[in-house]
């Protein structure tokens, strides 16, 4: 289970977890994110907030073909152990598959600690896991105060929550901009066998994805993030942005006005309910600063508005602000750089 912490918590009962189960050496299993050929940087986020709750720290790789991704981990900073499950069943990662490996994992090791990134593969992962584990998952984590006492964000950021967990095994998603990522190299762990696990799922499986590829950053690990809201209007008036972000070097978001809309892709959603960023720099352009959206974007070092409309809420959060319209201030920013 898990519990709020406040001045109802008592000393004893923070004792009696002391003197239980949880007396054992921690240990931790980072669930690895990947693409087949290269790993999801949200994964070495998540092996570096492993790496907090102290203990060894053993990742798990699984899919169609794991080569690629097993070299590269197995160099990863602080990485003890390296399980590699290769099948063609894990193809397309779905949670219905890789939930019996994980438990199958998770009975022969016994960790105290399972965790993922807080993105789409994570966010599907750990709550199945923890209804077939019959514990509580702790979600979108943001610090850790120890082995049992973890910190999130609620009611949208504004408000922050520490937790702990009475659980024999803590199932955590990890968001990656609150924890430094492990080095991607300096590591050589042992690679290992995951154990194996007979799956047969029928009532799901993977046809395909259309991925869209772009030279520009991924969102999550871009330095500046260039977002465009409904003030863009269309979908093609992205363009503006797309121009902006490749003189920046930039990745490009948007508000989950701008997509609902039928602007751009779901996942180029910044906020609440797409991802979470903290770049450097944050340009947000005809966003009106839904709390949605401030969710996912608030802990960048600094903000840019630019929108025509000075009570805007974004000028709330905003370090700089430019009360201009977006059709005319962004390309004479471009046109500028």
């Amino acid at each position: 289970m898990a519990t709020l912490i406040g001045k109802t918590f008592s000393q004893a009962t923070r004792s009696f977890l002391k003197a239980s189960n949880w007396s054992r050496l921690a240990s931790s299993l980072v669930i690895a994110e990947h693409n087949g050929s290269d790993v999801v940087p949200l994964t070495y986020n998540s092996i570096g907030a492993a790496k907090q709750l102290g203990g060894d720290v053993t990742v798990l790789v699984a899919g169609k073909d794991c080569s690629n991704v097993s070299k590269q981990l197995a160099q990863a900073e602080g990485v003890s152990k390296l399980l590699v499950a290769q099948n063609d069943i894990f193809d397309g990662f779905l949670a219905e598959t890789l939930t019996p490996l994980i438990l199958e994992t998770q009975k022969q090791f016994n960790f105290t600690h399972i965790l993922a990134g807080a993105g789409a593969f994570g966010k599907n992962l750990i709550p199945r896991l923890a209804a077939k584990l019959d514990v509580a998952p702790i979600s979108d984590i943001i610090g850790i105060n120890g082995e049992r006492e973890f910190v999130r964000t609620i009611y949208a950021g504004n408000a922050i929550q520490t937790v702990t967990s009475s659980d024999p095994v803590s199932l955590i998603t990890v968001r990656g901009t609150a924890f430094p990522p492990s080095g991607p190299t300096g590591g050589s762990a042992n690679i290992e066998d995951a154990p194996s696990v007979a799956v047969s799922y029928d009532l799901s499986k993977f046809e395909g994805q259309e991925l869209s590829i772009s030279e520009r950053p991924e969102l999550t690990a871009a330095k500046a993030v260039i977002s465009g809201g409904r003030g863009m209007k269309n979908g093609e008036n992205f363009e503006l942005l797309y121009n902006l972000a490749d003189k920046l070097g930039a990745a490009v978001g948007a508000s989950r006005a701008a997509v609902d809309a039928g602007y751009v892709p779901n996942d180029m959603q910044v906020g609440q309910t797409g991802k979470i960023v903290a770049p450097e720099l944050y340009i947000a352009v005809g966003i009106s600063g839904a709390i949605q959206h401030l969710a996912g974007m608030k802990d960048s070092k600094v903000i840019v508005a630019i929108n025509k409309d000075p009570d805007a809420p974004i000028f709330q959060v905003a370090d700089f602000g430019l009360v201009e319209d977006l059709f005319k201030a962004v390309p004479e920013l471009t046109e500028k750089l």
